[in-house]
């Protein structure tokens, strides 16, 4: 009787164990939906967080419109990206339409290494930075195998999509901690919810900035610093022009304006998000199935993508 007792309890123990992680994911899928939703109320981030705000590949994309919905909210802003003339080509759209606020730009080429970083420290040494955006992004130019990605593209995703978010982090954290409040907002990608084939050393990236992020939050959370965590899905930018299907803006894809000011609106509020209400959707559904089929999709959808730009390159 005993035997049989302990048996069952050991079954239902691990049935639970079993349901535990999805359930886990699926409930936290669900809150991020949920939240921006039911608080809606505006927060004040220049009160919160401070008047300078920087923000890494700002030139185009997802960075962009991201400075560009900051400048909306009264910040002084930071643009650093590589290009020197897209920086001022984008400083003058921004002053166009925010014409009293400040704005620094830092030419700087992160795919370089740590020599970047001794290259911008001087430049944000007096500056008292309250949100620094970590968007910078390296993607394959398209889904390929691991053996067909060039070496030196492999680098530039490992230096720019883990060393930049890292080292300009470990810039501006000292002051931060120092006057006890400050954000960093750290864009990640959809493609961190599953290993992700023929994108997969883009994908691994990804999960540094999730695990990094979630221990960073920990670290400093008691000095006051917010240390958010964004997952979006598919955005109309430059960096999915490997396939046509990705070059509409739908609910489902926006464009970057449209989820920079789903996203910003979420800082405050919540510390891991998609950043966008229809993305928060789709994650709940891709969190359901076992890691294995979300795998198994990820590669199928990549094929697809690979063919679209294969096809689109002969033509």
């Amino acid at each position: 009787m005993i035997l049989s007792i302990s048996l069952w309890l050991l079954v239902a123990v691990l049935i639970l164990w079993i349901l535990l992680d999805p359930v886990s994911r699926i409930s936290r899928a669900i809150f991020e939906v949920l939240i921006p939703l039911v608080n809606q109320k505006p927060i004040d981030l220049k009160n919160k967080f401070g008047e300078w705000a920087v923000v890494t590949g700002s030139t185009d994309g997802i960075g962009k419109a991201y400075a560009k919905e900051l400048a909306n909210r009264g910040f002084n802003l930071v643009l650093i990206s590589r290009n020197a003339e897209r920086l001022e080509k984008t400083k003058s759209e921004i002053l166009t339409i925010s014409s009293n606020i400040q704005i620094k730009l830092i030419s700087a080429d992160f795919s370089k290494g740590r020599e970047v970083s001794v290259e911008i420290e001087p430049h944000l040494r007096d500056i008292p930075v309250g949100i620094l955006v970590n968007n910078v992004g390296k993607q394959y130019t398209y889904p390929m195998y691991v053996g067909e990605v060039p070496e030196d593209e492999l680098w530039d995703i490992i230096n720019v999509n883990i060393g930049a978010a890292t080292l300009m982090t470990r810039i501006v954290i000292p002051g931060m901690q120092k006057r006890q409040k400050g954000a960093i907002v750290n864009v990640s990608s959809g493609s961190e919810l599953q290993p992700l084939p023929l994108m997969t050393v883009y994908a691994a990236t990804k999960v540094y900035l999730r695990s990094f992020s979630e221990a960073l939050r920990v670290e400093y959370n008691k000095f006051g610093i917010t240390v958010q965590h964004l997952t979006p899905l598919f955005v109309n930018t430059k960096m999915n022009a490997f396939s046509h299907r990705l070059q509409v803006s739908t609910v489902a894809v926006p464009d970057a304006t449209t989820y920079a000011k789903n996203a910003v609106a979420t800082l405050g509020k919540i510390d891991s998000s998609t950043g966008y209400w229809a993305h928060g959707i789709q994650a709940f559904f891709t969190l359901i199935p076992p890691v294995w089929i979300r795998t198994k999709i990820g590669e199928m959808m990549n094929q697809t993508f690979r063919k679209d730009y294969l096809k689109q390159k002969n033509l």
